[in-house]
């Protein structure tokens, strides 16, 4: 399943990219994709679409990311870049416009931090969705805890993780707002609460309304979809067809 995406408005003429440069290889449900498409659609980007199949992998992602055999692969100029926090600094570097990071050294670094815990967690805190029981339990904790952890100290009083405009942090902590979703209908619990993590949930909602973000939100319904097989899968198969990162 191939598709164009036409580009957004685009700001300068250096944004006009040749439709054949740049290639993405994702997975319609993957939050890992999600965070390449909005980075992609943030900077004006246009690009080739080519939907995987994780259980019949494409000889093309086999060759573009010989080591994971993964997605999402962005292929530049003929020039695969692999896993989804990296490609969103290649996005970035190549693509001055909109930047995803900010200018002052110190925040800069502060934006990787918080980018790299929320990527570090984002699979462990998936678990509870994989789990039943005493398992779960504890991993529905261990949950609570990681977005405590960015309630008081990665967000504090700022509007996003970088501040007043989005980054590579709040791109990766994204998912929460649809996969996550989708995970606690199926599962049947709900982590942020607007009484329990007051900023968290306005950061959700902050986050939603950046029209580009809400342009390219996964479609709900698909996710659920999707994610009730996952589960069904999991339960039974744990290992089953899920590599991408």
């Amino acid at each position: 399943m191939n598709n164009l995406n036409p580009p957004l408005l685009n700001t300068s003429h250096s944004s006009v990219i040749n439709m054949v440069d740049v290639k993405f290889f994702g997975l319609s449900p993957s939050p890992f994709s999600q965070r390449v498409i909005w980075a992609l659609k943030l900077k004006g980007i246009s690009y080739e679409y080519v939907e995987e199949d994780l259980c019949n992998k494409s000889n093309l992602l086999l060759q573009y990311n010989p080591i994971y055999k993964k997605i999402p692969v962005l292929v530049h100029d003929g020039k695969p870049i692999a896993e989804s926090m990296v490609i969103l600094e290649y996005i970035d570097n190549t693509w001055p416009e909109n930047p995803l990071l900010p200018k002052d050294p110190h925040e800069r670094s502060l934006v990787r931090f918080w980018a790299k815990f929320i990527d570090e967690r984002t699979k462990p805190m998936m678990s509870f969705f994989t789990y039943v029981g005493e398992q779960q339990e504890k991993a529905i904790n261990d949950n609570l805890q990681t977005l405590r952890i960015i309630e008081e100290h990665g967000l504090g009083e700022q509007k996003f993780l970088s501040g007043d405009r989005i980054g590579i942090a709040d791109i990766a902590l994204g998912w929460i707002v649809h996969t996550l979703a989708a995970m606690e209908e199926i599962v049947g619990v709900k982590f942020v609460q607007a009484d329990t993590f007051p900023l968290l949930h306005a950061w959700m909602n902050n986050f939603r309304e950046i029209p580009v973000i809400k342009d390219n939100l996964p479609n709900h319904d698909q996710i659920l979809d999707y994610f009730k097989g996952r589960r069904d899968m999991f339960v039974k198969s744990p290992h089953a067809c899920h590599h991408h990162h």
